[in-house]
């Protein structure tokens, strides 16, 4: 199935330079915290949501959660979305429009949960929010974990990882699969030679990030950077990166680290795709592909 979301499509040389523009300058490192996160909720309202998407609140693991559908609100298939952001904004509300995407070719529900952000909660707050909340899925909202698969992109992707590496360790919990986009598997490094090509973020903002996530923590902890643990028994996984990003050649020493620890990895490499461009799914084919080849490989293992 390929999916196709209603829409005016917009050519990428287009809609490329307008996004580097918007996040230039939401992310730019003088502008106060609190107005990045006000602009990342708002960034994408101009986008319409799939025709018959359903949201609704709840609440998981004791935190606030959206519960998004598309189509049939009933199903028995769940996705826990973490929202990436740098672990220091975006909320339920900044990523309801890529859930939306991906409930539609999933066909399972998309929970959003709205993790503590740092630097007012570090590390390790969002790992126990998110754990907290796949646990709850499962003791109370009638799901077993075979299905309910963990995706997250950005810092929500190797907030995914983290999740999973404790739920297997701490709880004897697996999840159905992970998607990750552009997962940010190591903040610690910041040795990228990409930054240059990339349009959305840029150091010293993820600086800023990575050293208010981790507080006084060691950077080696692998709940902090999954790269640095050990990811044998994880989830069959599905990665998804641009070529052009800051955190390419890191997502690509990752996934060949899953490999090795005969971890099931489906990757998908963008050339011209910027950082989570996937977002963007509503007015760009090239996203609409991504999202769908995400989905796919998230729905066949929940089946």
């Amino acid at each position: 199935m390929t999916y196709t979301p209603a829409g005016p499509k917009l050519p990428i040389g287009v809609v490329e330079p307008l996004t580097r523009l918007m996040y230039r300058a939401m992310l730019h490192p003088s502008l106060p915290l609190s107005l990045q996160r006000a602009a990342a909720d708002r960034a994408l309202d101009i986008e319409p949501l799939p025709r018959d998407t359903v949201v609704r609140t709840l609440t998981l693991g004791g935190r606030p959660t959206e519960r998004v559908t598309v189509g049939a609100s009933e199903t028995d298939r769940a996705v826990l979305f973490l929202h990436g952001g740098g672990y220091t904004l975006g909320s339920p509300h900044s990523h309801r429009h890529l859930a939306a995407h991906l409930a539609a070719v999933t066909g399972a529900a998309l929970y959003l949960i709205d993790y503590r952000l740092a630097p007012e909660d570090p590390y390790p707050a969002a790992v126990d929010d998110a754990v907290a909340a796949f646990r709850d899925l499962v003791d109370n909202h009638g799901f077993s974990p075979d299905t309910v698969a963990v995706a997250g992109d950005s810092a929500g992707g190797g907030l995914s990882v983290a999740t999973a590496r404790r739920l297997v360790d701490d709880h004897d919990l697996r999840p159905a699969a992970l998607g990750l986009i552009s997962p940010w598997v190591d903040p610690g490094d910041d040795s990228h030679e990409t930054w240059s090509t990339d349009s959305v973020v840029n150091r010293r903002w993820s600086r800023f990030c990575a050293a208010a996530y981790l507080a006084d923590g060691d950077p080696t902890d692998p709940g902090y950077a999954p790269l640095h643990g050990t990811l044998t028994g994880l989830p069959p996984t599905v990665v998804h990166i641009g070529e052009r990003e800051a955190l390419y050649d890191q997502v690509i020493r990752f996934t060949e680290k899953l490999r090795a620890s005969d971890v099931e990895v489906d990757l998908m490499e963008f050339p011209r795709l910027w950082h989570v461009g996937h977002q963007q799914a509503g007015m760009l084919r090239e996203a609409a592909d991504a999202v769908d080849h995400l989905g796919g490989f998230l729905r066949s293992h929940l089946a």
